[in-house]
């Protein structure tokens, strides 16, 4: 009988409060963390440049890759062939330009996915790149970006825009970003002057006669480029070339002796 009345008791485990409170105090520390937002680009690419011409958009960028002062890597491409009638070309955050080609990458392949003919041309590819800059701007967590462009709409005439990082964007005749907004830009609006029936291989030979420029006076700039072009036939990017440069000129300049 005595059996009957036996019971068990369940001790509750000890716990250790240092633990708890160090556990505590680590969520409390995580949860307060600021959160963190890309404030300078790293490796970064300078001038891009697109005109429009009279059968068809030429771009051009050169090659090289800034990690800060230093010119870090030399064999990089700013310039994506989207689809057959897009060409964009990026400038600042290379990171941040890799993000936006994956995108568009997906965005092609979305598009062949569903297989009905339909794709997107360079309106409506500007367009979601204004949408998308501007969306990052607004979360104050921009890409350090501005991009460029190039090709045709569906009706095959030439396109060519411009969009920074804060969703600012406009189509012209001819666009330039970084160094070659001041040094590029007034070349080819000069050109376009004297020659506003411009063709495709003018318009290529007045992009190297600016890139030559550029790299003359820029230090973030690279003798070494590509020019992508878009017609109604043609939608291609160079292999990277070089043009002839002449470094004598520098004798040229007195009075910093």
């Amino acid at each position: 009988m005595a059996g009957m009345y036996t019971t068990h008791m369940h001790l509750p485990r000890m716990v250790d409060m240092k633990e708890k409170v160090a556990e505590f105090w680590q969520e409390e520390a995580a949860l307060s963390q600021p959160r963190k937002h890309t404030l300078q680009p790293i490796v970064t690419g300078t001038s891009v440049l697109g005109i429009k011409c009279r059968d068809g958009v030429v771009i051009a960028a050169d090659t090289l890759g800034s990690y800060g002062s230093l010119a870090r890597f030399r064999d990089i491409s700013r310039l994506m062939k989207v689809n057959d009638s897009t060409i964009i070309g990026g400038f600042g955050d290379y990171a941040d330009f890799q993000f936006i080609m994956k995108l568009l990458e997906q965005q092609t392949i979305d598009d062949n996915v569903v297989g009905d003919g339909v794709y997107r041309d360079a309106p409506s590819i500007h367009n979601w790149l204004r949408c998308v800059l501007y969306n990052r701007r607004s979360k104050m967590n921009p890409l350090w970006n501005t991009i460029v462009v190039a090709g045709r709409d569906f009706s095959g005439k030439p396109y060519l825009g411009y969009v920074d990082k804060i969703g600012v964007s406009f189509t012209d005749k001819s666009v330039a970003t970084g160094f070659g907004s001041y040094i590029a830009q007034p070349m080819m609006r000069k050109a376009m002057e004297e020659n506003p029936n411009m063709s495709v291989e003018e318009a290529k030979r007045l992009m190297v006669r600016c890139l030559k420029v550029l790299f003359y006076r820029d230090c973030r700039s690279l003798n070494r480029f590509q020019i992508g072009v878009v017609t109604e036939t043609e939608s291609s990017i160079s292999d990277p070339i070089s043009a002839e440069t002449d470094w004598s000129i520098g004798a040229n300049p007195s009075g910093y002796e």
